[in-house]
């Protein structure tokens, strides 16, 4: 089953053009190592009025690519090159970003609509 995984990063207002730029692109070891993690459907997401970010993922064991992230060397370096970036950060940020409670997805609540009607129907 997809897990939808969501959450918010305050970068420091004075670093955002830089934190732009450091992921056009990002490290290939980088990329490929979220893909083995599990994690696809990654994007990240930049409201540059307020410097805050926005990333989104999906995966079917977060817990999982959590902890294989956690493990990795190449996901170590580049959090350690990351995590200045961020203000009000505890730890590394792919493992301290705030998370975000899912409140609304468009095909679920169409997909429970009809079978709703089809049960109503019977």
């Amino acid at each position: 089953m997809t897990v939808r995984v969501a959450f918010q990063l305050q970068i420091a207002a004075d670093r955002v053009d830089e934190y732009v730029a450091r992921h056009s692109p990002v490290w290939p070891e980088m990329l490929a190592e979220i893909a083995a993690a599990g994690r696809r459907n990654y994007s990240l997401f930049l409201d540059r009025q307020n410097a805050r970010l926005f990333g989104y993922y999906e995966t079917d064991d977060d817990a999982a690519a959590q902890a294989y992230l956690a493990a990795s060397p190449v996901a170590a370096r580049w959090e350690a090159e990351m995590a200045p970036f961020f203000v009000g950060l505890d730890g590394r940020p792919d493992q301290a970003a705030t998370p975000l409670a899912e409140v609304f997805h468009l095909h679920d609540q169409l997909t429970a609509s009809v079978t709703d009607h089809e049960s109503d129907a019977s």
